[in-house]
Parts: C-alpha cells; sequence; structure tokens
C-alpha cells in the first residue's frame, strides 16, 4: 500500500479440514461417534508446496524521521528489525525517493539523488541509506529497492505524486535506478532485486504521499528497459512486479503486460498486495497466474487492518486480537496463494493516534513499532511495540529463506497451522484463534522419529516466551494452544521421507465420491469400495483404480504415470484441490451433486463445489 494485508489426505482413521474443521472419519461414522472424529490429529502433507524466499518489512517514510533521532535509538530499531535477537527479517523494502514534489506530508517526501544539472548528491536520503546500511551489515538476505514515483523531473505532472513517467524518459528512468545501483554496490550495498512502480493502478493524485500511475500498456516497456539496462551493466539486480493494489487487479492485469515480446525474461518475482482482503477462491487465482507465467508470487504489502476484519479498516490495534489477525494473513498468503514470500508495510510507524498503548479509532495499523510524531517538539524517542511486531517474528524468527512449505489439513476450528521443513527440521506455526485453550494433535507422515525442541508464543501476556514442548509419540506431536495465541514449534525428524497415504475424495456440497477412468471424472455415491480410495505421496500425485488423476487441458482422467506437472496436485486445508500444471481447482462442474456429474479444473472460486474432504 502506501497509505497512512496424517499428510494433507489422512489415512482412513483420520480427517481433512475444510476452512478448519475436522470432519470425521469412515470409522467414527460407523461407530457415530464424535470423539472418535475429534481425536483424529491434522496431517501434515508428505508433498512440498513452495519454498519461502524471504519474511520482512519496508523502511519506507520511517527512516526519514528516525535520521533525526539518536544514532543509538537508530542501532536499536536495527538490531530489533534484523538481528537474531530481533525479528531476523530475510527481506528489507528500501524505498528509492522520488524527490518529494508537491507532497505535503514532509516524512513521506523521500528524496532522491538527482540534482539541478543532473549529476548525483549521494548525500541525500540519509535516512534511507542509514538503514539500508544496517540491513546489509546485518546479512539480510534479499534487499529490495523499490519505487513509488520517479524522479519528478521525468513525471508528465512534473511532481512526485498524481503524474506518470513521461514514455520519452522511460531510457532515463532506467538509467537512473542502475546507476543508483552500482552506486550503493560500491558501497558494499548490493540490492537483489527491483521493483520499478508500485500500486501503479494508483496516480495518489492527493498528495499525502509519493505515487505514479503506471497504465498496463506502459508496464512492460518500463520492465524492458530497466532489465536489459541492468543486463548491460551485468548487474545481478533482478526485477519483481507489478504490485497492484489489489490481488483482482494482479490476476486480470498482469498477464497482459508480462506477456509482451521481451518482458517476461527480466521479471524473477511476480509482486502483489493485498488490500483486496482476497477469499480463499481469489487466493488461489494468485496461484493461477503465477503458474500460466511459469513464476513465483510474492506478497510484498499489506497493512492497515483491524476491528475483527482482515479488510481496510482505521484503527490503531496493538493488542494481541490484531496480530492475530496480521498471522492469519501470513498463513493464507503461504496456505492458499502459495506465495514465496510475505512482506509487511512499514516497518516502524508514528500514527498510534490517542494512546501508543491502547486500541483507538484515531491511529493505523501499518506499524510493527511506533514512535511519537511529536518527537521533534517533545524530545521523546521512546520506541512503542505492537504484537504485530511479534507476531511476524514468529514467522520471521524461524520460517527462514529455503524452507519448504508443506500443507496441513484437519486443525480444529479457529485454529490455523502452516508447517515448514528445512534442513531436517519442521517449523510449525500455528494460531488459535479462540477465546479457550484449545488441543491440537497433529501428525508427521515419515519413517524418522519426530523430536520436539522448541516451542515459542506470543499472547496477551506473552513476547516471544519459552514455553513447554509438546509430547510425542509415533510421529504425533499433541499440545494445548493456549487462548488467542501463535506459537511456533521447531521440531527434528531427520531424513522424514513420506510414504503415501489412501482414502476417498468426498465432494463438500454432494457428499459424493471422485472416481475416474481414462474417459473422465465424475462424482459417485459412496459405497466405501476400494475403487473410490486414491493414494496422495510425496510427489504430488493422487493415484486411484484407474490410474494417476491427470489434467488434461481444462478436463481430467486416470492415465499412466508421466511425472510430469499434469498429474501433481496440492491439497489446501481448506479443502482445494490445485493443479500444479495450472493452478485450477478441481470443481464439480455446474455445482451438480447427482451421480455421473462431471469433474473438471475450473479457476477456483472459493465455492463449495471446490471443496474436498479425505475420508
Amino acid at each position: 500500500m502506501i497509505r497512512p494485508r496424517r499428510p494433507v489426505l489422512a489415512t482412513a482413521a483420520a480427517a481433512l479440514a475444510v476452512t478448519g474443521a475436522l470432519l470425521s472419519s469412515p470409522a467414527a461414522n460407523a461407530a457415530g461417534t464424535a470423539a472418535d472424529a475429534a481425536a483424529a490429529p491434522a496431517e501434515v502433507s508428505p508433498h512440498a508446496a513452495q519454498t519461502i524466499d524471504d519474511i520482512g518489512a519496508s523502511g519506507a517514510w520511517w527512516v526519514n524521521d528516525l535520521q533525526h533521532f539518536d544514532p543509538k535509538v537508530q542501532a536499536r530499531v536495527a538490531k530489533l528489525l534484523f538481528s537474531k535477537q530481533g525479528l531476523a527479517m530475510s527481506s528489507y523494502r528500501y524505498n528509492f525517493g522520488g524527490g518529494g514534489v508537491a507532497v505535503t506530508t514532509p516524512a513521506r517526501a523521500a528524496e532522491d539523488f538527482l540534482t539541478a544539472d543532473g549529476s548525483y548528491d549521494w548525500s541525500r536520503d540519509k535516512g534511507g541509506r542509514t538503514f539500508l546500511r544496517y540491513a546489509a551489515e546485518y546479512g539480510v538476505k534479499d534487499l529490495i529497492g523499490f519505487v513509488n514515483s520517479a524522479p519528478a523531473r521525468w513525471t508528465t505532472d512534473g511532481q512526485s505524486c498524481g503524474g506518470r513517467l513521461k514514455p520519452e524518459n522511460e531510457g532515463d528512468y532506467a538509467k537512473y535506478i542502475a546507476d543508483v545501483t552500482d552506486h550503493f554496490a560500491r558501497q558494499g550495498v548490493e540490492l537483489d532485486y527491483i521493483s520499478p512502480f508500485n500500486e501503479p493502478d494508483n496516480d495518489f493524485g492527493s498528495c499525502g504521499q509519493e505515487g505514479m500511475q503506471v497504465t498496463v500498456d506502459q508496464r512492460d516497456d518500463i520492465v524492458r528497459a530497466l532489465g536489459a539496462e541492468q543486463r548491460a551493466r551485468h548487474q545481478k539486480t533482478s526485477v519483481i512486479a507489478d504490485e497492484s493494489s489489489q490481488t483482482t487487479q494482479f490476476v486480470s492485469e498482469l498477464p497482459q503486460w508480462i506477456s509482451q515480446p521481451g518482458t517476461a525474461q527480466y521479471v524473477s518475482a511476480l509482486a502483489h498486495h493485498t488490500y483486496n482482503n482476497p477469499n480463499d477462491g481469489q487466493l488461489a487465482n494468485v496461484y493461477e497466474t503465477s503458474r500460466a507465467v511459469g513464476q513465483k508470487s510474492w506478497a510484498t504489502e499489506i497493512c492497515c487492518f483491524g476491528k475483527g476484519s482482515t479488510g481496510w479498516n482505521q484503527e490503531y490495534d496493538p493488542t494481541i486480537d490484531n496480530a492475530l489477525l496480521l498471522s492469519r494473513i501470513i498463513y493464507k498468503d503461504f496456505a492458499s496463494a502459495h506465495d514465496s514470500a510475505f512482506q509487511w508495510w512499514v516497518a516502524l510507524a508514528s500514527g498510534y493516534g490517542s494512546d501508543p498503548n491502547a486500541k483507538n479509532d484515531v491511529g493505523w495499523n501499518d506499524g510493527l513499532i511506533y514512535y511519537d510524531p511529536d518527537y521533534a517538539t517533545n524530545g521523546n524517542q521512546t520506541l512503542y511495540f505492537t504484537k504485530r511486531y511479534y507476531a511476524l517474528g514468529q514467522y520471521s524468527k524461524f520460517v527462514r529463506p529455503g524452507s519448504v512449505a508443506h500443507n496441513v489439513t484437519g486443525a480444529p476450528d479457529g485454529v490455523e497451522v502452516s508447517s515448514y521443513d528445512r534442513d531436517g527440521k519442521w517449523v510449525v506455526v500455528v494460531n488459535n484463534h479462540n477465546a479457550t485453550d484449545t488441543p491440537l494433535s497433529l501428525h508427521f507422515n515419515g519413517r524418522a522419529p519426530v523430536r520436539a525442541r522448541q516451542a515459542v508464543r506470543t499472547s496477551a501476556t506473552e513476547d516471544w516466551a519459552d514455553v513447554a514442548k509438546p509430547a510425542v509419540s509415533a510421529g504425533t506431536v499433541s499440545a494445548t494452544l493456549a487462548a488467542r495465541s501463535i506459537t511456533t514449534y521447531v521440531l527434528d525428524q531427520k531424513g522424514h521421507g513420506g510414504s503415501a497415504v489412501t482414502g476417498a475424495l468426498v465432494g463438500k456440497q454432494s457428499g459424493k465420491c471422485l472416481t475416474a477412468d481414462a474417459s473422465g471424472a465424475a462424482l459417485a455415491s459412496c459405497t466405501g469400495a476400494g475403487g473410490q480410495s486414491w493414494s496422495y505421496a510425496a510427489d504430488g500425485t493422487l493415484k486411484g483404480a484407474g490410474g494417476y488423476l491427470t489434467a488434461t487441458g481444462s478436463g481430467l482422467t486416470a492415465a499412466d504415470r508421466t511425472g510430469d506437472a499434469s498429474q501433481r496436485w496440492l491439497l489446501n486445508a481448506n479443502g482445494q484441490i490445485l493443479s500444479e500444471a495450472s493452478g485450477k481447482c478441481l470443481d464439480v462442474s455446474g455445482q451438480a451433486t447427482a451421480d455421473g456429474s462431471k469433474v473438471i479444473l475450473y479457476s477456483c472460486n472459493g465455492g463449495t463445489n471446490e471443496a474436498w474432504t479425505r475420508q
């Protein structure tokens, strides 16, 4: 923004979650006992989803205030953000300023480096340079330069807000970014990525901040100009784009410009924001878009939600309530959109409203840490912490670059579980939105034993508190989740090769089983017969009596094993089954429920005809 976002399929004795609810297994149904169903553990998928690149936040705006703070406070902030004792952020977004011409909010009028005669003044942007250097010194993995507005001399209105980049200056703009990138590299700060336009759907004509509109037909021109300039200079920096405000815009607009000849080669990640508060269908559409382009997606900005919703609301809430909403957004970005990165908006902010320590409707939930907006007159340089800071750390401190996400299904109502595998260790992050303590059992499929190493929790009364490690028995981890809490578990499991798990796939809407043969896929009344059983393996395949479930355009068939993406599937916690070839959902055509109804592939919409349970 820029304003003030047993495995997935259970064994026959377990269950799969749809929107968090546990569904009973056949054994439980036969016995007629809800207790058996409730005892079924949540399941960690044997199949890997996406690899996580980084987790971090932005250095926009607040650095322009903190350049006036005591150097000791600046150093403390850097430690809080970048060190292992702090958030250990693995990405940091540096704001390329556009000069701030006509911007009415001083802190948002970021300096550029161009002088009137076209030379460079590298002493500018002191605050931005200070914290970018700190990020580099702490070894932050991904340093990302992002632009709200090009230098004002190249915009159509001569301002840093309200205009567009003039087409005749696209080359000048690309050279400017490359010059700044080269300068930082000479200072020992290597930028890994550049985002050349931010929220291009908005011109920010109110001028409360920097911003420029970039129409769809200009985005590819800018990307090619910058990419070619970087390549000519042998820069390692690459491009991310297009940072649309909403996932719906990203889905509709990105394919238009990235498909233009010579453009896609310069793009390393597809960046989107989530200010439309996307539902599960819209998040899955992000995955479909990324699969169509052949690139990974990143969630690169969100903030300013509250009042019990992950949608846009004005509020300042430093409590666990808003922290749990942040953790839900991260969970959904990783588990439903299958994004490879999560980047929060501003790491620090001053807009806490009437009280930095209590909820109020005057401030904004845009920062992780806050400072006094009147610091310049009252000398107050106190830092005020929100629970959002600790919520982000429940991920960023533990889910390190290179971690591989594995979907988790079958969690209790009100509980969200995500798991990540790296170097023989599992990191499991659990959100308990319930107002009461909630038991959780989580099963890890594999031959090697699981050992609990660490448990860290943030709640209304705790901040990254070391708490009791969970019990482990026969690959199942058991714990009681504190009410309204976020807990991260670290476990060992060396060489955890998972075996396939079997069971029927039952449509939530129809209550009928998925069947498939060479002629296609369809619903049939569940009989418990072995011919309705599917085996889900660590390679992502679903094998039934007629062969491997295979995507064929918009259709489905059972076929011999090929090993390609058309036979690999992601089974999401919300019940969606996604094709890794297309990103589309397993869908009952026309929302039909009768025996013989066709099952096809269709763009995910979040409907119950696209939700499946394992029985």
